[in-house]
């Protein structure tokens, strides 16, 4: 696996990159060469805020966690992708052909993709701006990267009917389908 590691506000030693690399390994013997990992670690008041996003077969694996210790973030990260990733192990393990790398290391463990648009106009209301690629997928497929990001709703190009959906997740707990016509 891939692993990048950049600090927002802050240098990235080559020791604790090191560090954050042999953290990252335990995932190597499950996903290989195949996937990406990148760790982005920024001061926020005391704390050191650290967000790693793990890009796997076109999906998103994202956690983030806060803590005054960089490496017990890290570590935190780590377990947060862990639970994900155990969280869906039915979705996973019914679908293995799909999933074959996650199924794999379900069974044998028992149990930047965005562009950050930083210049807004001062007097826009809007704060933060993403960009990101449309992949085609099913509804649940979205639901489950929805899912896994810890997202509200999210974006995607409907592999059925090639036009761009929104699953969002309804306060009563189900989901919902946006399909604009146009």
């Amino acid at each position: 696996m891939k692993i990048t590691t950049q600090g927002n506000g802050i240098k990235i030693g080559e020791r604790l990159e090191n560090k954050i690399t042999d953290k990252l390994r335990k995932f190597d013997k499950y996903f290989g060469d195949e996937g990406s990992c990148n760790v982005r670690i920024r001061p926020e008041g005391t704390k050191m805020v650290v967000e790693i996003t793990m890009k796997l077969d076109n999906r998103i694996y994202r956690a983030e966690a806060r803590d005054e210790e960089i490496l017990t973030a890290v570590d935190r990260a780590i377990d947060k992708l862990e639970s994900q990733i155990r969280r869906n192990k039915t979705k996973f393990l019914k679908r293995k052909k799909e999933y074959p790398q996650i199924a794999s290391y379900l069974e044998d463990d028992n149990a930047s993709d965005f562009d950050y648009i930083a210049d807004a106009p001062e007097d826009s209301k809007i704060t933060r701006r993403k960009t990101f690629e449309l992949r085609p997928m099913t509804s649940e497929d979205a639901i489950l990267q929805m899912e896994m990001l810890g997202h509200n709703f999210l974006v995607y190009l409907d592999a059925d009917t090639d036009s761009v959906c929104v699953v969002y997740k309804r306060n009563d707990g189900d989901y919902g389908l946006l399909e604009p016509k146009y």
